[in-house]
């Protein structure tokens, strides 16, 4: 399938911002699963400093705001061509060793609550535990924008037993970690069926599985990401991967718009 996509962030400051300093991670790379035939990134109000690939071997893009600015628009569109391998993505690859992807971090702890859950999990092996872990987390915590940030733990969404799916990423990844499973965090592209337009990013688990490697899950939509995936970064949680983070120098507040629009090339020139 080939995807089109459209993701424009837009920050507007109550003053003007005298300086900051952002990570992009807004590249998606070719790998299994997906193709890159064009993709660009553009920023306005910012200047381009540096582009590196990351410890978790995520292409980032560092820009800088120096002077007085009142706003910054980061634009990425492109197109991608994917395929369905079942959640398949392979061997572990890249920077860090795969027991790296054991450790805890303040949003993916397992507490009592994830231990409760696990209580109700089983399975043959490792797999089979780990779709009914995604089928349960889906059962359990309404997707239910508005009651979660990305500050949120796994806990606290649990507890609340809403979130959106972050909320269900940091839960399994922390009741994967606490059956010491090796799990990963996933940002990226969701096409949505009949919405083409999105306000946000999708984000979604990865587990290593003996003999397959890493596996995609999606407890948000319960089901293992398919063609109309697009990776983008990973990491331990969202913190890793966030789409845009950094540093500001002089902006008392400021509004964030985002608009993303994923659709296939079949969508997009029916709409043109």
């Amino acid at each position: 399938m080939k995807l089109t996509i459209s993701h424009i962030t837009e920050y507007r400051y109550d003053e003007p911002s005298q300086f900051s300093l952002q990570r992009l991670r807004l590249t998606p790379l070719t790998g299994i699963g997906q193709t890159v035939h064009d993709w660009k990134l553009t920023v306005e109000g910012a200047r381009p400093e540096v582009e590196y690939d990351d410890q978790f071997a995520n292409r980032v893009t560092l820009v800088s705001l120096d002077g007085e600015q009142d706003s910054t628009r980061i634009v990425a569109t492109g197109e991608i061509e994917t395929q369905d391998v079942n959640g398949v993505i392979g061997p572990h690859s890249g920077f860090g060793p795969l027991w790296l992807f054991l450790r805890d971090t303040p949003r993916t702890k397992a507490g009592k609550l994830t231990k409760e859950m696990l209580r109700g999990i089983s399975g043959d092996n490792e797999l089979g535990k780990m779709h009914a872990l995604m089928s349960a987390i889906h059962q359990t915590v309404e997707y239910k924008p508005g009651t979660s940030d990305t500050e949120t733990t796994a806990e606290q969404a649990l507890e609340s037993k809403s979130g959106v799916c972050q909320d269900h990423a940091h839960i399994f990844i922390a009741a994967a970690r606490a059956l010491r499973i090796p799990a990963r965090y996933i940002s990226g592209y969701l096409m949505m069926e009949g919405k083409n337009e999105q306000a946000a990013t999708h984000a979604w688990a990865e587990a290593h599985i003996p003999g397959l490697g890493w596996v995609g899950f999606d407890p948000a939509n319960d089901v293992c990401p398919d063609e109309r995936y697009v990776r983008i970064a990973t990491g331990l949680c969202y913190r890793d991967a966030a789409p845009v983070s950094g540093m500001r120098v002089g902006t008392p507040g400021e509004s964030l718009t985002v608009k993303v629009t994923v659709a296939s090339q079949g969508q997009s020139q029916s709409q043109s």
